[in-house]
């Protein structure tokens, strides 16, 4: 049976793909990419395969790729940026190559919310902090489902990171502070993160529009915001470092019946 790999390019660096990605590229007949997201680096681990490029395909152009698999008994990587399982497009594609009877396996690539969260040098879940994230995206061309709107979503006031939404900034910001967020709510904004003209920056909820419009960014960016963004004040010490919590593999603050034994 041949397969389609759905497979994770990572955020943008090419350095940042799997070592179960890298095999696979170099093993596959096919490889389906998306020029303008996708590093051209990570196409040489696949020298032996056709190329095909697909930010200018629409759906039935690759499914059409799919079927030739199909057909020839050839194996496919569809390349995808950042992990394939979120924004990946990807339930429609598996249902299609299932209805072909081609096998399909998922191969998990660093997502871009990790590089953001790297490229600020910040953890997005803080002791006595935040220990919520929310992962989701203003509705824009794409509708969102009616319990799902940014609104109800910005009420929850934890820790967000929003994908897809910077193309109406202004907008995005006042759907965040109707939602309840304060005016000063720590905010940061990853454009391409990874990639060698990254842009990173921080600023208070109710500057984000015009800094992202001054920025000129307009896709490919994260909007992170929320209690984990800020000085860090009032930040605990996790459990699992403290002396008096033990576990099976740190005997120290064990209950009883591990001293018992030890005696």
């Amino acid at each position: 049976m041949s397969t389609v790999f759905f497979v994770g390019a990572g955020p943008g660096a090419a350095d940042l793909l799997t070592l179960r990605a890298a095999r696979i590229l170099g093993e596959v007949d096919i490889v389906i990419w998306a020029r303008s997201l996708v590093d051209p680096e990570v196409l040489t681990h696949a020298p032996q395969a056709e190329q095909i490029p697909s930010d200018d395909k629409t759906f039935d152009d690759v499914l059409a790729v799919y079927k030739r698999a199909a057909e020839e008994g050839l194996d496919v990587a569809r390349v995808h940026s950042g992990d394939p399982t979120l924004y990946g497009t990807l339930h429609e594609q598996l249902g299609a190559c299932r209805a072909l009877g081609l096998d399909t396996v998922i191969v998990p690539g660093v997502s871009s919310l990790s590089a953001a969260a790297a490229s600020l040098g910040q953890e997005l879940t803080v002791p006595d902090v935040s220990q919520s994230l929310i992962i989701t995206r203003r509705a824009q061309r794409t509708n969102m489902p009616a319990n799902e709107q940014l609104q109800a979503m910005a009420a929850h006031g934890t820790t967000m990171a929003l994908f897809l939404s910077v193309r109406r900034p202004r907008e995005l910001q006042q759907d965040l502070l109707d939602g309840g967020y304060a005016p000063d709510t720590p905010t940061a904004v990853v454009y391409k993160a990874s990639w060698p003209d990254e842009i990173v920056f921080r600023c208070r909820l109710d500057e984000l529009g015009v800094r992202i419009r001054e920025e000129k960014i307009t896709t490919q960016a994260l909007v992170l915001l929320g209690p984990a963004l800020g000085d860090g004040a009032g930040a605990g010490q996790s459990h699992v470092y403290d002396p008096g919590y033990g576990h099976r593999y740190r005997r120290l603050g064990a209950p009883s019946r591990y001293k018992k034994k030890r005696a």
